[in-house]
This record gives structure tokens, sequence and C-alpha cells, in this order.
């Protein structure tokens, strides 16, 4: 594939730069899910197997890992729960259906139940529930939902600020092409051979281009984040 800055490539997992320099044990739950994707994404494979993917992602991370699936070239197989997610994601489904019988559908559950899939009853449905008094936990009121917060609105930004926005991305791309020729010179065996003076030019100069490159990634985050509201 195609070489990427490791600032460019773990923006694309939803990580500021700010928090990539952040050691792992400092990060939340969710961005160490993201940083697994990440790591997970990096191995070259054309058969991807995934066991429950979606316990304990937040939603970010999941519509991250829903996006990266579909965009994966190779096999997928997954075991999921979550009906939602395989609607997304998957091209058919393997059903067992009992007494040894599995039978592949197109499409995700949504198409199988259409298709005449049933899930088989749980056992306790139809069995008989007599209750003579009402239990301690039967007569508990539930908990008022809590209030939904309100939707945040985009905000329409200025001529002056869309430009700005629409320009960085070509920016950000600039210079991870110049942060990636400084380092394959950088990274030559015959660049400390130089003079101290040149090699010292060069190494501020890297650092200035990878500063420059920073601000750039969180000034778009910061228009990105305004033009959609959050």
């Amino acid at each position: 594939g195609k070489d990427r800055h490791v600032m460019s490539y773990l923006q694309d997992f939803l990580f500021t730069p700010d928090r990539v320099r952040q050691p792992v044990k400092a990060l939340s739950g969710g961005e160490s899910n993201r940083l697994l994707l990440a790591k997970l994404f990096t191995q070259p494979a054309n058969v991807l197997v995934l066991d429950e993917p979606t316990n304990d992602l937040d939603m970010e991370t999941l519509e991250l890992l829903e996006e990266l699936l579909l965009d994966f070239d190779g096999t997928l197989l997954l075991v999921s729960h979550d009906r939602t997610f395989m609607d997304n994601v998957v091209t058919s489904m393997l059903a067992f259906e009992g007494e040894g019988r599995v039978r592949e559908y197109v499409g995700g559950y949504t198409d199988w139940i259409r298709q005449g899939g049933k899930l088989p009853p749980a056992p306790w449905e139809g069995a008989a529930r007599q209750q003579t008094e009402p239990t301690s936990e039967a007569v508990k009121k539930a908990a008022p939902a809590p209030a939904a917060e309100p939707t945040k609105k985009a905000v329409k930004l200025s001529y002056k600020l869309q430009r700005e926005l629409d320009a960085l991305p070509a920016e950000i791309e600039r210079l991870e092409g110049d942060v990636e020729t400084l380092e394959q010179e950088i990274g030559d065996p015959a660049f400390y051979q130089q003079e101290a003076t040149a090699v010292t030019a060069k190494l501020q100069a890297l650092e200035k281009v990878q500063q420059a490159l920073e601000v750039a990634m969180e000034r778009w985050m910061e228009l990105e984040a305004m033009a959609n509201g959050e």
C-alpha cells in the first residue's frame, strides 16, 4: 500500500495530534479500541475473521469500524449479535437452522427475515406465567429516561473560513510529502557523512515542517468541527 505519515494515518482513526503523543495507558476505552483497529489494518491480509467485533465499542468507533470493513478488499467472516451492524456490512449470511442445517442467504439480517428466516423460540416463550403476588422487582417503577441533549446544528462558515477549510487538505498533503522526502534523506546512510551544519539544518527543516503539519491538521479539525456544529 501507499506509505503515509503516522500522524495522518492515526487521524483516520479519530486521533487528534495531541492524543497521538499520549502514552497508551492514558487513552480512554474508545481510543484504545481505535488504536487496536489502527494496528490491525496496518497488516496486509485478504481474509479477516471477527468474533463479536462491536462489543464495548462507542458509537464513533463502531461507525469507523463499519467504514473500514466496507473498504476492505478481502473476505470478511464475522459473528455478531448486532443486527444493524450486519445490515450495514455483510453481503450474505449463514443461518444455522437447527438439526445440522446451515443455509446461506443473500444480504444482511433484515434481508434474511424478508426471505423467511426466523429465530428459534426462546425456551421460556409460550410457558404459562402465573404470579400470585407481585415481587419487589415487579413493582419497581422505571427510572425516568434522561432528557435528550439538544441536537447541535451545523454552523455555516464565513466565506473566508470555508476557503481556508477547502484549502487545508491539499496543504496537509503537501506537508506530508515534504516530511516524507526529508525523512528519506535523513534515513540515507550517507546523510551523516555531511558537515555538521548541513545535518543540523536538515534536521531543523524536518522539525519545522512537522510542526507546520501538526498546526494544519489541528486547524482542519477545528474548522470541520465548527462546520458540523461540534
